[in-house]
């Protein structure tokens, strides 16, 4: 190809650029636009992409794409992204947009070129989460090496180049904003060559992988929180468009949107959301980072209703604000957090708002008050509080002058000595302050001193500038000891940093992203945890595991690990004051007579107290479980049917290779000091080679002793068989 990548387009393109500035009509515009492509498409020389590498990645396709033979004939927009860039979010809905216009058959092509800035980013099953995450149904490869980007000199995150029925370059577009140009350099392009003959028709193969993937409660949870008792959590389930309010054992109270994106005011059935990130919970209102709608939305759960107090559900670029909420653009607000102002007289009266899609952090004041270094102002206001708007790791006394990097993740430690908000600043890897006297913007750990150095990341354990940390997404106050933790997202891990001396230390997580339960926090994993709480008495931990589509739970004084299982409202929602009917008891399955009976240790428990049964079967050698059959596991208690008081009673085994998580909570009230429960399971398997199928059963009986004082809030029982050939 032509030496110089794109600078080759630069000046012909420059040219264009100024001339569409004159033009005043749509005509103009799309005349100059075709002269244009007259000049490029008559050079003596293309400049022509280089061919991808046969040995490149694939996703959402059959298999490698050859761009020179595949693509001949194509209009193709090469989209050079990476998954942890705001930018580049901002410009999948114009991509979106474009491909609804054009598909294939009308001869437009788009094809993503990952090209990673974090080494995370480069390992393909991250790269699919992404794609699943951020709806992506386009052809991607993955250029872990930035082969492509290095060939054709690209330079930032995002940059589209749009080519030729020849592989031959014809325009590139840098940065977010450039819908308008997009579609009108990529309709006349496609004019031009059909009058020419060279545009093909053919379908090219597309598979998308979301297809292959099975139903999950969650889908990419990016946060959740808790609310000031303890028994409540609320959840943004941002793939499902969703946000659910749970007990603390997981049955679901409240499943507001989803599970299509949308942008819908109303009663819980009918509101829709886009992608929900940041949630705060007070008494019975929550407030929603509803991010890809860039809005701020509150939920009534009391009316179970919901509306929205900021934004105008399109992406804003203004970084000043002072408008009211609902009139006041805003740009991907990412989480939201309670906060006081320092002349109000009601607690909670500010809500701050991580704003990543302008690297600032925002206030929503809930009711009139004034903000450090600002003046007074009225409720409903919406306005920038800390933050140039430039993405920058800068510190400094004055907010308005700070420097954010995708700002991610929010906590408030409203106590002396600290009276701050702490801000995981994602992409300079950083954790910082902002002084809630004087919005002062300091650095805590992570990153490095030069503020436009943004690639200062790592996983290092360490004080202040030494610790390292790759794009943290959360952070959350612990007031019980004093310390932060936070989601170091894309090292797969949670650490501690005790601001007072500024160590940052791992907490749980091995480094690795993967998805095991293990005896100890740091033999357990993670895979991009995007979020996470503490409750107020400090006990237990929740985190957002994001691209394993779990909550999982940190007990901080046993140092015990497990996974908050989310039950289903349609099966197990049965309030609390009712007994069991037996009209609305699921069928369920009778278990062989051959089926052995395993007797537990009696058990000492609390009424309220949470059981764990952890189900671990192992199938005979040469087996396979038969995934169409009814494979389950079910609760009974014959003589003492109070203790299945608002159960869920039953419920499927997909897999026997890792444990089968069974939760269990003892009702408030126990009308028995004694009890016994039984947990069966019914597995189908068959042995391989053969087409005999078998049924087999097992049932464990476990005793309960009910004191009056608490136990401790989770108990965790394991119950492990194995089944014989015979």
């Amino acid at each position: 190809m032509a030496a110089g990548g794109l600078a080759g387009l630069l000046p012909a393109q420059t040219q264009l650029e100024y001339a569409l500035l004159d033009a005043d009509t749509p005509q103009e515009k799309e005349n100059l636009v075709y002269q244009y492509l007259k000049k490029m498409d008559g050079r003596e020389r293309d400049l022509t992409v280089p061919e991808l590498g046969g040995d490149l990645q694939w996703l959402n396709t059959e298999g490698p794409i050859s761009l020179h033979k595949d693509l001949c004939g194509k209009v193709v927009v090469l989209d050079f992204f990476t998954y942890c860039c705001i930018n580049c979010l901002h410009l999948l809905p114009d991509l979106h947009a474009l491909e609804h216009q054009y598909s294939d058959k009308d001869g437009l092509i788009i094809v993503g070129v990952h090209s990673a800035k974090f080494p995370n980013e480069k390992v393909l099953d991250n790269i699919k989460s992404a794609i699943l995450r951020y709806d992506i149904a386009h052809p991607v490869v993955n250029d872990a090496d930035a082969t492509l980007w290095h060939e054709l000199e690209v330079s930032c995150w995002p940059t589209l180049v749009i080519l030729g029925p020849r592989g031959n370059m014809l325009f590139s577009l840098v940065g977010e904003g450039h819908r308008e140009k997009l579609f009108l350099f990529t309709s006349i392009t496609l004019k031009f060559y059909k009058e020419r003959g060279q545009i093909k028709d053919n379908n090219i193969g597309v598979k998308l992988y979301r297809d292959s993937l099975p139903p999950s409660p969650l889908l990419f949870p990016g946060k959740v929180t808790v609310d000031k008792s303890g028994e409540r959590l609320v959840i943004a389930d941002t793939g499902h468009h969703r946000i659910l309010v749970t007990q603390k054992n997981g049955q679901i109270l409240h499943t507001i949107g989803g599970p299509n994106s949308g942008r819908r005011d109303g009663r819980f059935s009918e509101a829709a959301f886009n992608s929900p990130q940041g949630i705060a919970i007070k008494n019975d209102v929550i407030y929603v980072a509803d991010t890809e709608n860039h809005l701020i939305r509150k939920i009534d759960l009391e009316l179970e209703m919901v509306s929205t107090v900021a934004g105008i559900g399109i992406q804003g670029i203004d970084k000043e604000g002072g408008a009211k909420g609902e009139e006041q653009p805003i740009s991907s607000p990412w989480d939201v957090i309670f906060g006081n102002s320092i002349s109000g007289t009601q607690e909670d009266d500010v809500l701050w708002i991580a704003m990543a899609g302008t690297h600032q952090v925002w206030a929503l004041m809930l009711e009139g008050g004034k903000l450090p270094k600002g003046s007074d102002l009225k409720k409903g206001v919406c306005l920038r509080f800390a933050g140039s708007g430039n993405e920058e790791n800068r510190n400094n006394a004055y907010p308005h002058k700070a420097g954010f990097a995708q700002p991610s993740g929010l906590s408030l430690a409203s106590e002396e000595p600290w009276n701050c908000l702490f801000v995981a600043d994602s992409e300079s890897s950083t954790v910082r302050t902002i002084s809630l006297k004087d919005g002062a913007v300091k650095h805590l750990v992570g990153g490095e001193r030069d503020p436009l150095n943004l690639f200062a990341f790592g996983d290092v354990d360490g004080a202040g500038i030494n610790a390292k940390l790759q794009h943290p997404l959360g952070v959350t106050w612990d007031k019980k000891r004093k310390l932060l933790y936070v989601a170091d997202s894309y090292n797969h891990k949670i650490k501690v940093v005790d601001p007072k001396m500024k160590n940052c230390a791992t907490l749980a997580g091995t480094g690795e992203a993967s998805n095991v339960i293990g005896s100890s926090f740091t033999q357990s994993t993670f895979n991009e945890p995007g979020g996470l709480c503490v409750e107020e008495s400090g006990r237990l931990m929740y985190v957002a595991d994001t691209n394993n589509h779990q909550i999982k739970v940190l007990d901080l004084e046993t140092k015990i690990l497990s996974m908050l299982p989310i039950l289903n409202p349609e099966t197990c929602d049965v309030p609390d004051n009712l007994p069991v009917q037996k009209d609305k008891t699921p069928c369920l399955p009778k278990l062989p007579k051959s089926a052995p009976n395993v007797q537990l240790p009696s058990l000492t428990v609390a009424p309220g107290e949470t059981i764990q049964f952890l189900l671990k079967l192992t199938l005979p050698p040469d087996s396979k479980l038969n995934e169409e059959a009814p494979n389950s596991w079910f609760i009974t208690a014959e003589d003492n049917t109070w203790l299945l008081q608002g159960q869920c009673l039953s419920g499927e085994i997909k897999d026997v290779s890792c444990q089968t998580v069974i939760p269990f909570q003892l009702p408030r009230s126990c009308l028995s000091a004694e009890g016994i429960l039984a947990v069966k399971a019914c597995l189908y398997y068959c042995s391989k080679g053969s087409s005999a199928c078998m049924m087999k059963g097992i049932s464990f009986s476990q005793p309960l002793q009910i004191a009056s004082t608490n136990q401790s809030s989770l108990t965790q029982v394991e119950l492990i068989h194995t089944f014989s050939t015979n």
